[in-house]
């Protein structure tokens, strides 16, 4: 390997290896077994380290090695279950491995002193008398410095690094190089560790807790901590949610529509690396353009977006493990009122018939009027593991597990491919009477806002199509995706030129004047992009809320009339980038992620009230103007809005049947499945 004088490739080759197996660490914290970090700790050296130390000896001095350690260090995030912005010197010690310079470095040691006990070894005369001079600078043999390392020892050069260039707090432990007490519980305590908390020492030998504690500091470092914990407790390890959550507020049903009632809730984010040292409120104004900056001054100065639970000034600079907490008043859009139908229930597995217009779970402006928010909320069916997912404007089998074994059972199946889907959806035109296959590789144009085309350098995915009948002006045809791409269904119907009757994305003209047919669009992926935002009104189509770097297409305080608006249209009325037809995009909510905390806020000349539903409850039949809270600042309370049509709410592709190792489930077909269906607005 030194004949390459570089290991560029055999770094970025290794680091690719490492990154699937920290996926494969990643599963396995998400079981029982894994739960406990002592378990991954030994996984992780077993799975990653062991790896990722090959020829460490060599590689020692090469500068294409940090390939590999950000895998590394993935490995110890996944031990410890921090935090991405936590800095690397406090995972060594969370962790309990030593950084991996220093163990490369004993690795090399070791190696040569085992050399120097052969005496055989064509290294023997270069280790004891010195080595040649070497052919060219850019070579550095691991053996040229054995005599100034030899008397290395790992474990006291980390612990003289960690007093000569300490970390933040590094007050906190006096040897890093003890095991950190957390180790020995649940693997999610050391989440609380945070460096930026005084009072708490994260492992080895540390000071006492109270010794340093300021007396004014208690009680507010106790209600930080605890939520910090509970946050980040809750978003990687619960598969669900707590019954304060569920308690937020209630549904009503009204013009066919199930609405909620609006509700106070705190967006909760810890500060990203890229916002250390910059002004709160430029952040804001730059990251989150759901409103305009003045709000957000507004909400600082009030004290309803605070920094640590404490209120700033408008020039505070953000800092590493600052969290970031803002109550709004939310109002969520309204889905359809059609019941979400038991097709199945047993002690492992939840499979339900899923309307169209509602999301799988919470995402963007969606949160009680989600799959999981309403089966928890009114047939108490709480904790459900989510299998895979549907378009907001899909509707059809939905498969949730119960406990952790079924649901990574039949999502093993799923991705292994040992399961059989079958869609129906009514297509334009009338579609060929023999079986179809289309196997065109599938490419994101972007993610962001959630668009696909056909394209070479896609991945490859196949599909089989064959018509159930034709009425006329539209065919049903059934739909078997052989694999899981994104919107690999609606893309491969595009490309054959019959694309899905009502599809609001690819069934356009600004794929070309044929719709994208036969893979003709005619410009180039940014131009596609472009005009999807320029011609469509951006939240009604891509389904664009919260801190996205699109999230300026989320109506100002100054953009929507005095008159009607259209709920749901020009706020947000699809999804349709949540997922593929079954894959698994998440997306982040506005302006922060959620909080575990909500709260109802008592405002001078607001009314407040708090409507709740949990467990076994129905929706009100009615609006009630009891349950109904306002906000002065809210620019929502003051828009009238007109509720969006039928038409509006419902895609036609429906996931018809799900067939897998001893299973399997069907729905029964919408009417617009049936062949001699018309629409009535035609």
């Amino acid at each position: 390997m030194d004949r390459s004088l570089a290991f560029k490739q055999q770094c970025i080759t290794l680091s690719k290896k490492l990154g699937s197996r920290v996926n494969l660490l990643r599963k396995i914290a998400g079981s029982s077994w894994g739960a406990d970090a002592i378990a991954l700790r030994s996984a992780a050296l077993a799975l990653v380290y062991s790896a990722g130390e090959y020829c460490a000896p060599v590689w020692h001095n090469s500068a294409h090695i940090t390939n590999i350690d950000v895998q590394l260090n993935e490995a110890m995030r996944v031990i410890t279950g921090t935090v991405r912005s936590t800095p690397i010197h406090w995972l060594h010690v969370l962790a309990n491995i030593a950084p991996q310079d220093l163990r490369r470095k004993a690795a090399k040691v070791n190696l040569l002193k085992k050399t120097c006990s052969h005496k055989n070894s064509p290294l023997y005369d270069a280790l004891l008398q010195g080595p040649p001079p070497s052919r060219l600078k850019s070579r550095k043999p691991p053996w040229t410095d054995f005599k100034s390392i030899s008397s290395f020892d790992m474990t006291s050069e980390w612990r003289q690094r960690w007093h000569e260039h300490p970390p933040n707090n590094a007050h906190l432990v006096q040897d890093p190089t003890k095991k950190n007490p957390s180790q020995y519980s649940d693997r999610f305590v050391s989440t609380m560790l945070q460096v930026g908390e005084k009072d708490k020492a994260p492992g080895g030998d540390c000071t006492k807790p109270g010794e340093k504690r300021k007396a004014e500091d208690s009680e507010p470092n106790k209600d930080l901590k605890k939520a910090k914990l509970e946050t980040k407790a809750l978003k990687a390890k619960r598969p669900g949610f707590t019954d304060d959550r569920y308690n937020e507020t209630s549904y009503y049903i009204e013009n066919g529509l199930r609405k909620v009632y609006p509700y106070y809730f705190t967006f909760t984010t810890f500060t990203k690396g890229r916002w250390v040292g910059e002004k709160i409120l430029d952040v804001f104004a730059r990251e989150f353009r759901a409103h305009p900056a003045e709000e957000y001054e507004r909400c600082i100065r009030a004290g309803t977006l605070t920094v640590n639970y404490e209120k700033v000034d408008v020039d505070y600079r953000l800092k590493h493990n600052d969290l970031l907490a803002n109550i709004v008043h939310r109002h969520e859009v309204p889905v359809t009122s059609d019941p979400i139908t038991i097709v199945h229930m047993d002690e492992d597995v939840v499979v339900v018939n899923k309307p169209a217009s509602i999301p799988v779970h919470p995402c963007g402006r969606y949160r009680h009027n989600t799959v999981v928010f309403i089966l928890a909320k009114e047939y108490n069916l709480k904790n459900l593991r989510t299998i895979h997912r549907l378009d907001r404007l899909t509707s059809g089998l939905l498969l949730f597990g119960r406990t952790p074994k079924k649901a990574r059972t039949m999502e093993h199946q799923i991705r292994n491919r040992q399961v059989e889907k079958e869609y129906v959806c009514r297509v334009e035109g009338d579609f060929p009477s023999e079986v179809i296959e289309c196997d065109e590789p599938i490419e994101v144009v972007s993610y962001k806002i959630g668009v696909c085309k056909v394209s070479p350098k896609g991945k490859h995915c196949t599909t089989t199509f064959q018509k159930l009948g034709f009425n006329g002006k539209t065919s049903v045809i059934s739909c078997k995706p052989h694999t899981g791409r994104m919107h690999q269904i609606r893309v491969h119907l595009q490309y054959l030129g019959y694309p899905v009757v009502n599809d609001p994305l690819y069934n356009h003209t600004v794929f070309g004047p044929e719709k994208g047919k036969g893979g003709n669009i005619g410009k180039t992926d940014e131009e596609l992009i472009r005009d999807l935002i320029n011609i469509h009104n951006a939240e009604n189509w891509l389904g664009m809320d919260g801190d996205s770097e699109l999230s300026m297409f989320k109506p100002l305080k100054g953009d929507i009339d005095d008159g009607l608006a259209v709920k749901g249209c020009e706020i947000s009325v699809s999804d349709t980038n949540i997922a593929d037809e079954d894959g698994d995009v998440s997306r982040e909510a506005s302006p922060c992620e959620e909080s575990n905390e909500n709260e109802a806020l008592s405002r001078t000349g607001t009314k407040v009230t708090v409507a709740t539903q949990t467990g076994h409850e129905a929706p009100d039949l009615s609006f009630n103007m009891d349950k109904m809270t306002t906000d002065e600042h809210c620019y929502e309370c003051k828009v009238r809005y007109r509720d969006p049509k039928p038409k509006d709410l419902v895609m036609y592709l429906h996931a018809w049947k799900y067939k897998g190792p001893g299973w399997s489930y069907e729905t029964e077909l919408p009417d617009w499945a049936r062949v001699e269906w018309v629409d009535p607005d035609d």
